[in-house]
């Protein structure tokens, strides 16, 4: 059997009023690729936190830039790809330290791509300075 491809698009302005109609977007992906309610807000979470990293971090709250959001699903797999155009920044510069520490710390920053990664199966990150920033998160589907 051929595996049939969708592709779902979302381009938004880059602003925090935007994040709750980016989170409806990919609940109602994430139940249309057959993901469970549990997965869903799994994935749901890890857009959220992506697109608030763009707003905050690459754009710093310009309105005026745009935040893309593309899902693309076959039976195997669920891709989110977050692509912006702000400032990039290399994940290997993130320190690898304990998260409970940090916590009790009450250390800020650096924990959004490693609450990413644990909730999604795979997770890549490239960037082309000065011209795209993008991320792109891989849920495998169980059916």
């Amino acid at each position: 059997m051929v595996a049939f491809e969708q592709t779902f698009a979302l381009n938004v302005p880059s602003s925090t009023g935007n994040l709750a109609l980016i989170r409806d977007f990919v609940t109602r992906i994430g139940s249309q690729a057959g993901l469970d309610d549990t997965e869903v807000a799994k994935l749901e979470l890890a857009v959220d936190e992506a697109c608030a990293n763009v707003i905050e971090h690459a754009y710093e709250h310009d309105a005026t830039k745009q935040v893309l959001i593309r899902a693309i699903f076959d039976e195997e797999t669920l891709r989110i790809e977050v692509v912006d155009t702000g400032k990039g920044f290399d994940p290997n510069s993130i320190p690898e330290e304990d998260i409970r520490r940090l916590a009790a710390e009450r250390k800020t920053g650096g924990l959004g791509l490693r609450l990413i990664k644990s909730l999604m199966d795979e997770v890549h990150y490239d960037v082309e300075p000065g011209k795209k920033n993008e991320l792109r998160m891989v849920k495998r589907l169980r059916k």
